[in-house]
């Protein structure tokens, strides 16, 4: 090249490089104000998310009467929140009919209450069974499934919930 070519093409590279730290300015700004826009979406969306939760109950009446007491607590403090009720063993005791606590009160209304609000109440069949009992002497809210534990398991598994053994 001769020395004006090569003036010429070195005064192109000088503009070039010199308009490159525009062009990436402005193409991070608009990366980096789409990224941050994301996030906060992801975010929003992450929070709107409803809180699940397991209740796993498999002692006896005393122990539920408490129990209750923490899911109404618990939809208060936060009344979007998705509650299931898992029992087996002795925990299945308070949902059968006419089941009451120490100071001789139903447990039928508590449970209506609170299914009313959205509280799911599962109860093992592989109790059912092992006990003997008729599933029509169940409230009627609830709901029969083939083991508690592994109801618990899958809950906590495959849809996410938190578990809370009260």
């Amino acid at each position: 090249m001769r020395m004006p070519e090569k003036l010429h093409w070195v005064q192109t590279r000088m503009r070039r490089a010199a308009a490159a730290p525009t062009q990436n300015y402005w193409r991070y700004t608009v990366i980096k104000r789409l990224f941050s826009s994301l996030l906060i979406v992801f975010a929003s969306l992450v929070h709107a998310q409803d809180i699940k939760t397991v209740y796993h109950l498999n002692t006896g009446i005393e122990s539920a009467a408490a129990a209750l007491n923490n899911i109404q607590n618990h939809l208060n403090a936060d009344p979007k929140a998705k509650i299931v009720v898992v029992t087996h063993g002795p925990g299945i005791d308070f949902l059968m009919q006419d089941a009451k606590d120490s100071k001789g009160r139903e447990f039928s209304a508590a449970v209506s209450g609170l299914s009313g609000k959205g509280v799911d109440f599962r109860v093992c069949n592989n109790t059912l069974v092992s006990r003997n009992i008729d599933p029509d002497k169940l409230l009627l809210e609830t709901k029969i499934v083939p083991s508690g534990v592994a109801e618990v398991a899958r809950l906590q598994a495959k849809e996410g919930f938190a578990y809370l053994k009260p």
